[in-house]
Formats: C-alpha cells, sequence, structure tokens
C-alpha cells in the first residue's frame, strides 16, 4: 500500500516538473522570438512605422491597431515577405502607399517579427510560430 503511495507521488511530481518544464520552453521560445523580432522589426520596419508603431501621418499606417492586426495576421506574413500593392483602411484611415517585400527574409524571421508587432504598442496576442508563418505563407496571393 505504502509502495503504491510513493508510485504515485513520483508520478505526480514528475507530471508536475513535465508540465512546468514545458511552460518554460514555450515562454523561452515567447522570449526568444520577441527579442529577436524587435532586432528584425529596428533593421526592417522601423524606419517606415517609427519606433513606436504610429506610422507616418496618413502614409504609413500605425502598427498600434491590434483589432486590425488581429483580424488579419494570417496576411501579416504575406505583406513582410512580398510587400503590399494596395490600399488599407486602418482606425478609418486609408493608407495608399505601397510597402516593399522583405523577399530575403527567411519564415522564422517573419515568425519573430510578427511575434514582435503583435505583443509591442499595445498589442498583446501571443506566440507566432514559425510554423504559423510557413502555412501563412503558402496561402499569399499572387
Amino acid at each position: 500500500m505504502r509502495l503504491r503511495g510513493l508510485i504515485f507521488i513520483v508520478s505526480a511530481v514528475s507530471s508536475f516538473i513535465a508540465l512546468d518544464s514545458c511552460q518554460n520552453q514555450d515562454q523561452l521560445s515567447y522570449v526568444r522570438y520577441y527579442t529577436n523580432g524587435k532586432m528584425l522589426y529596428d533593421q526592417h520596419c522601423q524606419n517606415c512605422h517609427n519606433a513606436n508603431g504610429n506610422g507616418l501621418g496618413k502614409l504609413i499606417p500605425p502598427l498600434t491597431d491590434s483589432l486590425f492586426l488581429r483580424k488579419n495576421k494570417a496576411l501579416l506574413a504575406c505583406i513582410i515577405k512580398h510587400g503590399l500593392n494596395d490600399s488599407i483602411t486602418i482606425n478609418n484611415t486609408i493608407y495608399h502607399e505601397q510597402m516593399p517585400g522583405n523577399s530575403q527574409l527567411t519564415d522564422i524571421d517573419i515568425a519573430q517579427i510578427i511575434t514582435y508587432i503583435t505583443n509591442s504598442f499595445g498589442n498583446k496576442q501571443g506566440f507566432y510560430d514559425v510554423s504559423n508563418a510557413g502555412n501563412d505563407l503558402k496561402n499569399c496571393r499572387d
């Protein structure tokens, strides 16, 4: 009887440790993506969208609209990789300027930028993995 109790306790503790380490790995991945995403944002996006994500008046759209980013999250990878040659409306403002693509960016680069953008500037949308970027990029319109 005591052996069963001991086995149960060891099993429960092992399960808790395994579960806790998974959460820590997810948290570490999020922090790594976010940190690398900021570096990539500073290098490839900040010049137009600004350090605070506010964009540039009626020329460059802001990245501070959580609703737009949430509704269009699957399109963000395509926009970052291939650019945008169409008008978009954000906060009731229409933006007509073209955005150049960043075709040199890898799927993980894009995932890191999206993790950074969607969790900065007042946005809190969680982790966006490289597999999300790969799937979203497959669905880009030519």
